[in-house]
């Protein structure tokens, strides 16, 4: 059993797989000497798996290659990685190394020195373009106001975890959820840690204006009823207003002020509250669709293959090493 292990999900990462391998490999020694790390390929359609199976054998620690059978989302790789580590001290990255290494060597030492079981990463800055910020601070400001206070500025990217609470983690069986939701959902002694977000040198985001859209709906619905008590104040006022509104023109009906029922006011009448109809029925949809999932039972994740690689016995050769290049 390692003491420390590092879960990254892996998805049309192909070209971050050398730069990855080889900061990895150049952990520091305390924590290499000691360290497994389990990729889990989550239904990437480009090379990376085989990439990762040509240069993982060269490298300074143990490792584990988990297929899934096909794409099921970033959220459900880390929860399968989570379940499938071996080590006391457990760290969540992404591939695409915008979150350094350094703070993941930092985090894990600090869970092993019992300062903390949940370590989240806090962004003390970033370098993505100034759109994608903007949008970012106005949906974590509204969230952090309205569903979960507790939850850092700019949310969660990357944290890590002891393996009391990843196996808490694992056992929350819930679909169309969110982890960082269930993270600080679960308690235990958080710290946070504050690192700078780097920009991306290679490949695309595979995380899409959907995707992003997805994970919104899934991190609102999932933990407040705020919408459920809006559509009911919205219905409670709306039929003070109504009667209100019908005590006042039965007024003017009967004292001649209306010789005739109003055309356009009958239409506007009909298709506002058609419309906020058809809006509450979705929102109502939202969590019975939510709770129709989970009630289903499905996995939250297939895998079609599980593959162990140990340490290179040539401890000098790692992915930037000798070997890494003549196979590059």
């Amino acid at each position: 059993m390692s003491r420390f292990s590092i879960v990254i999900p892996v998805y049309r990462n192909s070209a971050n797989i050398p730069d990855l391998l080889s900061a990895l490999s150049g952990v520091r020694p305390e924590i290499r000497s000691e360290l497994s790390v389990v990729f889990v390929i989550d239904g990437s359609p480009d090379d990376s798996e085989q990439q990762l199976r040509w240069r993982l054998p060269d490298c300074p620690f143990a490792s584990t290659i988990i297929r899934h059978s096909r794409n099921f989302g970033s959220f459900a790789a880390i929860r399968t990685g989570l379940e499938h580590t071996t080590g006391e001290f457990i760290g969540v990255m992404a591939a695409d190394l915008q979150e350094p290494i350094e703070w993941v060597e930092d985090v894990l030492l600090l869970l092993a020195a019992d300062k903390a079981d949940v370590c989240i990463g806090v962004r003390a800055s970033r370098h993505d373009d100034a759109g994608s910020q903007l949008l970012s601070e106005l949906y974590w400001g509204f969230y952090r106001r309205v569903v979960m206070p507790e939850i850092p500025p700019g949310g969660v990217d990357v944290f890590a975890v002891t393996k009391r609470v990843a196996a808490v983690l694992t056992a929350l069986p819930e679909t169309n959820s969110s982890l960082v939701g269930q993270l600080m959902w679960v308690g235990f002694r958080r710290l946070e840690v504050p690192y700078h977000r780097q920009r991306r040198m290679a490949g695309k985001s595979a995380w899409t204006f959907k995707a992003k859209l997805r994970y919104l709906m899934n991190s609102f619905f999932a933990f407040t009823s705020i919408p459920i008590t809006l559509m009911m104040s919205i219905g409670a006022a709306g039929m003070g207003l109504s009667a209100l509104y019908g005590l006042v023109v039965l007024i003017a009906r009967l004292t001649g002020q209306i010789p005739e029922a109003g055309f356009a006011a009958i239409i506007t009448t009909i298709l506002l509250t058609t419309c906020l109809n058809l809006l509450c029925l979705g929102i109502l949809g939202q969590y019975l669709f939510r709770t129709y999932e989970n009630t289903r039972g499905r996995p939250l994740s297939i895998i079609s293959e599980k593959t162990t690689i140990p340490p290179s016995p040539l401890q000098g050769r790692g992915a930037g090493g000798e070997g890494s290049r003549v196979k590059g």
